[in-house]
């Protein structure tokens, strides 16, 4: 068994002021309670909140409280991340590393920016992999970097076992991130600790992952702080047996017979993908989230027509999927199931 204990810490988020004193505060309390802590993680974002007004460079005096209080505890130490103001005047949303003598040893900036949300702000273009003697390799993402598995195929193909994810997620796709965290967890063999933040940091749901796609912590939607006693041979015996003695997905990967196109920018493989327009927030008017289904709409009604089921169908005629079948007193009516 090779233990490790991460503490996710799960707090409100103040968009207008800084939230250090706060998380320094909570740090000191979850040492207090859980000594035993050896690695500490904030939510994305937690230390200034979410408006690029209030981004810095990346060397500060807040950034060095981070570092005097990782030394002070003797901890592994992520502090979220923060916007961070670069020389040449781009804003990158950006996290540290703090190692137990309280040195930065990485930094990251998160790849995709939600767009078209996080506007303003430039993606990063280097992974982040670290190891700690004697324990394993940890490899850092933020946030939306998950919804890409591109990124964590990256940091698991060197060998990441346990992938860190602060989070800001406050809208109603968090039930999907929870999908996606169990899902990478599975398809990489991995843990996959996420931290989300509260109020202008989030809306909670943090959630801890094991290699076999198993939650084995979900926060609710009130401040928590949760230390968790990985062990990265459950991930080792995972990868080298299977998933339950079953899948050995990182194997046939390394084994593929084949190379996917879609990666090759010339090849015309993503054709497809420049017909979707462009990436842009929808606006009134137009039918983003529409919750109609296909199967619940009046056969040639205005609803059918309006969301795009084709026209109205004439009189004895159902339209169904694109098919038209002969079905006196059918139009008009409502086709379930």
């Amino acid at each position: 068994m090779t233990p490790f204990a991460i503490a996710g810490v799960q707090m409100y988020v103040n968009a207008l002021q800084p939230n250090v004193e706060g998380m320094l505060q909570r740090l000191d309390v979850l040492m207090n309670v859980y000594p035993w802590t050896q690695m500490v993680m904030f939510s994305e974002l937690a230390a200034f909140g979410p408006l690029t007004k209030h981004a810095l460079p990346l060397h500060n005096e807040h950034i060095e409280r981070f570092q005097a209080a990782a030394a002070r505890h003797h901890i592994w130490l992520i502090p979220g991340s923060m916007y961070q103001k670069t020389e040449d005047g781009r804003i990158l949303n950006t996290s540290v590393v703090i190692n137990p003598a309280g040195e930065i040893i990485k930094t990251y900036s998160k790849m995709f920016p939600f767009m078209p949300y996080e506007v303003g702000v430039s993606p990063g273009t280097e992974f982040c992999i670290f190891d700690i003697p004697d324990v394993g390799r940890f490899g850092l993402s933020i946030c939306y970097d998950v919804w890409f598995p591109e990124t964590t195929r990256q940091l698991t193909s060197q060998g990441v076992e346990v992938l860190l994810l602060p989070i800001l997620t406050g809208t109603a796709d968090r039930d999907a991130e929870i999908a996606i965290a169990r899902a990478t967890a599975a398809q990489f063999q991995c843990y996959v600790f996420g931290v989300n933040g509260l109020g202008s940091g989030g809306n909670g749901r943090s959630v801890v992952v094991d290699p076999t796609s198993t939650v084995i912590h979900s926060s609710a939607g009130q401040e928590d702080m949760f230390p968790i006693e990985l062990d990265l041979d459950h991930v080792r015996r995972q990868r080298a047996a299977g998933m339950r003695g079953l899948g050995q997905v990182l194997k046939s990967f390394r084994d593929r017979p084949v190379d996917f196109s879609i990666y090759d920018r010339n090849s015309g493989t993503d054709a497809y993908l420049h017909t979707l327009g462009p990436l842009e927030k929808q606006q009134q008017g137009s039918r983003a989230e529409l919750q109609i289904d296909q199967r619940d709409v009046v056969l040639g009604s205005a609803e059918a027509e309006a969301v795009g089921f084709g026209a109205p169908a004439p009189k004895g005629v159902a339209a169904i999927s694109g098919i038209d079948l002969p079905g006196a007193g059918l139009s008009g009516k409502t086709i379930t199931g």
